[in-house]
């Protein structure tokens, strides 16, 4: 494992151990591919002859993704790029914005790391329902009557899956990994058992019948892509939960289980389909034989509810990172772990989650639907990340101009062709997770520009700390107890002043606090905070957290001890908060509705004083009205 991973964790887990969490947790999407992926290459909305030239040519296409998209590009060379051994889109984006600092590339570096994220949360939505629906579809296959029980029972699961989110993965998650290697050794018997009865199409893994597809037809093989990419749906979630398990572990599980496994199976599909064409309505299931199929449809059916549960707490460390980014408002997290800080819950994120999944079963109907509005999403983000990797090799990793140049225009190429295919599909749905993904990238982009503008507009009436130090250090009258004012800037923070207007006294102590996110998600704890003395009482205290730490506010003061005069008594510590209302206006900054969005964000933000883990007892709010 690797060091840095291990140290950030506090314990040197076996590498076996890591390995199996990994299949449990990075894999469930991926590993999920086989139920609908190969299906819907001969079937979907571009569907293709059940022949030997197409079945080869699927197969070939399938292969040399897994070897170049997932293995090359992101076990080989993006798990590389760890942001202090975290991993992910805001991650990459915040590892290249510190390296590289500010820079005339900085703001559309940063637009694609907030595109990608966006896109993200199309995919977190799709996820769940596509692989539910896809093995609760098996029951067909074990008895034709119950297809009318495919989309009840699919809600029942998926409303079950986001109803325990708040009691934690913790339990849940040790059951994780010994499921899916169950899971993944049944694809992988399954696999052997077809192979055997068609040895023949061992062929296909010769990237020469992908050529041929293309060469036999070119718009159909392009089409296909579309499909295909369904195969290595998930290849981002090796990259995004690389802090939970380190790269070491990941490339193993990779390597040695997930892909043996999934191509074992794509190659025993392909020999069915070979022999039984008309097995292609569903071949997974029809596979195995029929005394197997139903506990088949129930493994299936744990393995897409491991992987939807991936998604789902991925989807809620993205909302954390994004938060502490300054790209969300403050939003209710709880931790669901004592031990493992990576396990929170976000109950606004679970809910609007759910109800996406649940509209999106309802009116798709069938995972066959449903494949049209996945991948554009997934090779949306695909796309991102090999332009984010270009900037990597060229301008961080400062590789060899031609090398850097091959790499980066290899993945463009791939990821661009796989993108452009899934472009066509959508007026069929793909239009659903684009649309999700322009709200998100709204909201986002509204709430980082609206904080500038906040800031913009307190600073142009500020006092400078010096000044007002001197003025009113010694003419006011000064009361026990220390005063604890939030700041977002180097100016004296509102909350004082107006504190100041009408209560006419200081406090003995005051200090003045700035709570900064670092581009790195942990800052140890002697890295903590700096204070400085101003003199007259006065100390300026900045308290650094990594975008993945929890935010305490007391327990940090309580550790500075007597850095500020003297160690922090929390019922003689009063925390004062500046509370703006916004007022839209035709000022320059935002388009006016942006600014009202703006507004309504703010009013529904969680309080300073729950997210900073206030004492409600001892915080005093004062209002003002902000002209944006």
């Amino acid at each position: 494992m690797d060091t840095e991973t291990a140290a950030h964790h506090g314990h040197q887990d076996r590498l076996s151990t890591l390995a199996i969490g990994a299949i449990g947790v990075v894999f469930g999407d991926i590993g999920t591919s086989p139920l609908y992926s190969l299906k819907e290459s001969f079937i979907g909305h571009h569907p293709l002859a059940v022949d030997r030239a197409h079945i080869f040519g699927v197969l070939s296409l399938i292969f040399w993704t897994m070897v170049l998209v997932v293995t090359l590009k992101y076990v080989v060379i993006i798990l590389r790029a760890d942001n202090k051994g975290e991993g992910g889109s805001l991650a990459l984006l915040a590892l290249i914005a510190r390296k590289l600092g500010e820079t005339r590339w900085t703001p559309w570096i940063t637009i694609l790391g907030v595109i990608a994220t966006a896109l993200f949360y199309g995919d977190a939505i799709i996820t769940p329902a596509i692989s539910v629906l896809s093995a609760v579809e098996g029951l067909a296959t074990v008895e034709a009557q119950m297809a009318e029980l495919v989309l009840p029972i699919s809600i029942v699961i998926l409303i079950a899956l986001f109803a325990i989110q708040s009691r934690g993965t913790a339990s849940v998650g040790k059951l994780f990994g010994p499921i899916m290697l169950a899971y993944f050794a049944v694809l992988a018997v399954l696999g052997v058992i077809g192979i055997a009865g068609n040895p023949e199409i061992l062929w296909a893994l010769d990237p020469r019948y992908a050529v041929h597809f293309f060469a036999l037809d070119p718009l159909l093989a392009f089409l296909a892509l579309g499909s295909v990419v369904l195969a290595v749906t998930g290849a981002e979630a090796l990259y995004a939960d690389m802090g939970h398990f380190g790269r070491k572990a990941i490339m193993v599980s990779w390597l040695y289980i997930a892909f043996p496994c999934l191509m074992l199976n794509y190659l025993g599909q392909s020999a069915l389909l070979l022999s039984h064409p008309e097995a292609v309505q569903n071949p997974f299931f029809m596979m195995a034989p029929e005394w197997a199929r139903l506990p088949l449809v129930i493994l299936a059916t744990m393995a897409t509810v491991i992987a939807s549960q991936a998604v789902i707490s991925g989807a809620f460390s993205v909302t954390q990172q994004a938060v502490q980014l300054g790209f969300l408002p403050r939003l209710r997290i709880l931790h669901t772990s004592a031990k493992a800080a990576g396990q929170i819950y976000v109950p606004l994120a679970n809910w609007l989650l759910l109800v996406m999944v649940i509209l999106l079963v309802l009116g798709f109907k069938s995972s066959s639907n449903l494949a049209a509005a996945y991948g554009i999403a997934v090779t949306g983000t695909m796309f991102i990340t090999a332009c984010m990797l270009g900037v990597l090799t060229f301008a961080v990793w400062k590789w060899p101009p031609v090398l850097a140049g091959i790499v980066t225009g290899g993945f463009l190429l791939i990821d661009g062709a796989y993108f452009a295919s899934n472009v066509t599909k959508i007026p069929d749905g793909g239009w659903f997770p684009l649309l999700v993904a322009a709200v998100v990238f709204v909201l986002l982009t509204t709430w980082a520009t609206g904080r500038k503008l906040v800031r913009a507009r307190l600073h142009e009436g500020a006092v400078p700390i010096e000044l007002f130090i001197k003025s009113a250090g010694h003419s006011v009258q000064r009361v026990p107890g220390t005063a604890v004012f939030l700041a977002s800037t180097d100016d004296i923070p509102p909350a004082l002043l107006h504190n100041l207007k009408h209560n006419k006294v200081l406090h003995e102590r005051i200090v003045i606090l700035t709570v900064a996110i670092e581009q790195i998600p942990h800052v140890t704890p002697e890295a903590r905070s700096e204070v400085k003395s101003l003199g007259e009482g006065f100390y300026r205290t900045i308290l650094h957290y990594g975008f993945m730490d929890e935010v305490d506010i007391p327990a940090a003061l309580r550790a500075l001890g007597d850095a500020v005069g003297e160690a922090f008594k929390p019922m003689e510590t009063s925390y004062f908060l500046a509370r703006q209302t916004l007022i839209p206006s035709a000022r320059p900054g935002m388009a006016l509705w942006r600014e009202k969005l703006f507004a309504w964000m703010v009013r529904n933000a969680e309080s300073a004083m729950e997210f900073f883990k206030l004492p409600t007892n001892r915080v005093v709010e004062l209002g003002s009205q902000v002209e944006i």
